[in-house]
């Protein structure tokens, strides 16, 4: 079973990759005065790549939710920073330059680590679905933190410093929208009753829509170098925290082995964020509007 779940995570991972590629071209297209709330929205929805960019996220979510009513977030959510893995060759082919050999070597020691995180550790499955009292305990942590970070992008004046704090809110929700999802998968089996009369149902929705509206807006402020590795750290970070805390989930691991997890949770950190800065470079670089001309005096 953890074969097909680890199968499963790389393929939403793929999904991802395709889908943060286009989404960010889109986006960084838009120009400051379309770019408020839902206005940015109806504005991404009136281009083609962005549509594209959302059929890769739909198809990732729904083998997502396939993977973690398999396996634990524990498991899943690690695997998922590989869509880097598939998002930089995929984005240097976009713009027609070639991958540098430390970005190859940051991406075996990404697999690697991760190949040793789930052999070693072993996660569990834990609870499909938390208490509410669980979650309200989780939510007085969760969302000042959100909130911290909208007002801190309020405050910013240009554009792309309010790249990072909207990316760390996306990272914050992308990761509960995971636990979520798990909620949620659980349910299907009981039936579509049972999927519509329990309230993890409309949270995933909410958060669902709140996410991508942070996510799009954090790709429309600042390059994906701004955006890209706060999200991606801090989405698999949030969920293991929830599967640790509210879940129940656990690793099998104990005494010297977890200290070799240690050590992969830091690979896979530093790996994370060297990769997703080199995405970054594969980025389009804003259209910048053409200086005036200026009338240079005669003499008369």
């Amino acid at each position: 079973m953890t074969f097909v779940v680890v199968i499963l995570a790389l393929v939403a991972a793929g999904f991802f990759a395709v889908a943060t590629v286009a989404e960010q071209h889109a986006a960084y297209e838009v120009p400051d005065d379309s770019a408020h709330g839902a206005h940015l929205l109806f504005t991404l929805m009136r281009r083609p790549l962005w549509w594209g960019g959302f059929g890769g996220n739909i198809g990732g979510f729904v083998v997502q939710a396939v993977a973690l009513g398999l396996g634990s977030l524990l498991l899943v959510q690690p695997l998922l920073v590989t869509a880097l893995l598939f998002a930089l060759p995929l984005g240097a082919r976009w713009n027609h330059r070639h991958m540098a050999r430390a970005d190859w070597v940051w991406a075996v020691l990404l697999a690697v680590a991760l190949a040793i995180f789930v052999v070693v550790g072993q996660p569990t499955r834990g609870m499909a679905r938390a208490s509410i009292t669980a979650w309200l305990h989780a939510a007085i942590v969760i969302v000042p933190c959100v909130l911290a970070c909208l007002l801190w992008s309020a405050t910013r004046r240009r554009r792309a410093s309010r790249a990072l704090p909207l990316a760390i809110a996306t990272g914050i929700l992308y990761g509960i929208i995971a636990a979520l999802t798990k909620a949620v998968a659980s349910l299907v089996g009981h039936g579509a009753v049972a999927v519509f009369t329990n309230w993890e149902t409309y949270a995933l929705m909410v958060v669902g829509i709140l996410g991508v509206v942070l996510q799009q807006a954090a790709f429309q402020a600042g390059s994906l170098e701004a955006s890209l590795p706060a999200a991606t750290v801090l989405e698999p970070i949030v969920a293991t925290v929830l599967g640790l805390t509210i879940l129940g989930e656990t690793l099998r691991a104990g005494g010297p082995a977890l200290v070799l997890i240690g050590l992969c949770v830091v690979v896979v950190v530093l790996g994370t964020v060297a990769l997703a800065r080199s995405a970054a470079r594969f980025a389009p670089e804003p259209a910048t509007a053409p200086e005036p001309a200026t009338t240079q005096p005669t003499a008369s």
